[in-house]
C-alpha cells in the first residue's frame, strides 16, 4: 500500500470519527436539552440516553432539570402601615420548559437574574399590602402563599416552575432599629426618675410617720416614767414617814450622813467654811467621843 492511499484512508478514518463525534450526544439523567439549527430550536430533549443530532450544523444546549435555589441578598420593603423592613427570602425552581426558556431568557444565569426580580416584585406588592402587625401575625401563612403563587404565574413565562417561596427572616432596618433603641432608652429612663421619685415620696412619707410615732412613743415613755417615778417618792416618802415615827434619832442620823455624803465629795471641788461648833457635826463630835 503506498504512502498516499495510507494517507487518503487516514484521513477518511478522522473524518468519519469526527462526524459521529459531532453527531452523538450523552444527556445524563440531571440534565435536558435543546438541539439548535443555525441558532433556531428544533426539538427539546428530556429523556436520558444517547441522542443524535446533525453535525456541523445542529448545536445542542443543556440546562439543569433538577431542583434550583435562588437566594438574593436582602431587599428593603415599605409595608402598608409605612413601616420599612428588610426583607431576606429563598426561592427554590426547576427549568420544565427548556424550549420556552430558550427563547426567553437563553442561559441559567439570565434565568437568575430574571427571576430575582420576579421575585423581588411579588414581594414588594404583597407586603406593600399588609402591615407590620400583619405579618407577625397568623395571616402570615397567607401572606407567603399569595407571594407564591405570584411568584409562579410569572415564572411560568420563562419556562421556570418555581416549587416555594420562604422569607427567610424580615428585620427593621439598622437605623430603624437605632432610633427605636435610643426612644426605648429615653422612655426607660424617665420610668426609672419616676420610679425614683415615686420611691422618695414614699420614703419621706415612711420617715415622717416613723418619726412621728417615735415622738408619740417617746413622749408616752416619758409621761409613763414620770408618773412611775412620782408613784416611787411618793411611795418613798411614805416609808420614810414611817420610818421616821418608829425610830426619829436613826432618822436624823440616815439624813445626816446623807447630807455629810452629799457635801463633802469632792466630786465637785466645793469647799464648806463651817464653824466647828455647827450642828452639821454633831455626829462627828459624838464619833470623836466614842473614839476616846
Amino acid at each position: 500500500m503506498s504512502d498516499k492511499l495510507k494517507i487518503i484512508i487516514g484521513g477518511t478514518i478522522a473524518a468519519v470519527i469526527l462526524v459521529v463525534a459531532e453527531s452523538v450526544f450523552i444527556l445524563n439523567q440531571t440534565e435536558q436539552a435543546i438541539v439548535l439549527q443555525f441558532g433556531e430550536p428544533m426539538r427539546q430533549i428530556k429523556q436520558p440516553g444517547l441522542k443524535f443530532k446533525i453535525p456541523f450544523i445542529q448545536k445542542v444546549v443543556v440546562y439543569d432539570n433538577r431542583l434550583l435555589n435562588l437566594d438574593p441578598p436582602a431587599q428593603e420593603v415599605v409595608l402598608n402601615d409605612k413601616k420599612r423592613l428588610d426583607v431576606d427570602n429563598f426561592t427554590r425552581y426547576r427549568i420544565v420548559d427548556p424550549l420556552k426558556f430558550y427563547q426567553t431568557v437563553r442561559t441559567e444565569y439570565q434565568a437568575r437574574s430574571k427571576l430575582e426580580e420576579i421575585v423581588n416584585s411579588s414581594v414588594r406588592k404583597v407586603l406593600g399590602r399588609v402591615t407590620l402587625p400583619e405579618l407577625l401575625s397568623s395571616k402570615r401563612t397567607q401572606i407567603m402563599a399569595d407571594i407564591s403563587k405570584a411568584v409562579k404565574i410569572d415564572a411560568e413565562q420563562i419556562g421556570v416552575s418555581v416549587a416555594d417561596v420562604r422569607i427567610r427572616r424580615a428585620d427593621l432596618p439598622v437605623e430603624v432599629l437605632q432610633a427605636i433603641n435610643a426612644r426605648m432608652k429615653t422612655e426607660r429612663e424617665r420610668e426609672a426618675k419616676e420610679f425614683r421619685a415615686t420611691g422618695q415620696q414614699e420614703a419621706q412619707k415612711i420617715r415622717a410617720t416613723a418619726e412621728k410615732e417615735q415622738a408619740v412613743i417617746i413622749a408616752n415613755a416619758e409621761k409613763q416614767a414620770q408618773i412611775i417615778r412620782g408613784e416611787g417618792d411618793k411611795q418613798a416618802i411614805e416609808i420614810w414617814n414611817s420610818a421616821a415615827g418608829v425610830d426619829p434619832k436613826f432618822f436624823a442620823f440616815y439624813r445626816s450622813l446623807e447630807a455629810y455624803k452629799n457635801s463633802l465629795s469632792d466630786r465637785d471641788n466645793t469647799s464648806l467654811v463651817l464653824s466647828p461648833d455647827a450642828e452639821f457635826f454633831d455626829y462627828f463630835k459624838q464619833t470623836s467621843q466614842i473614839g476616846r
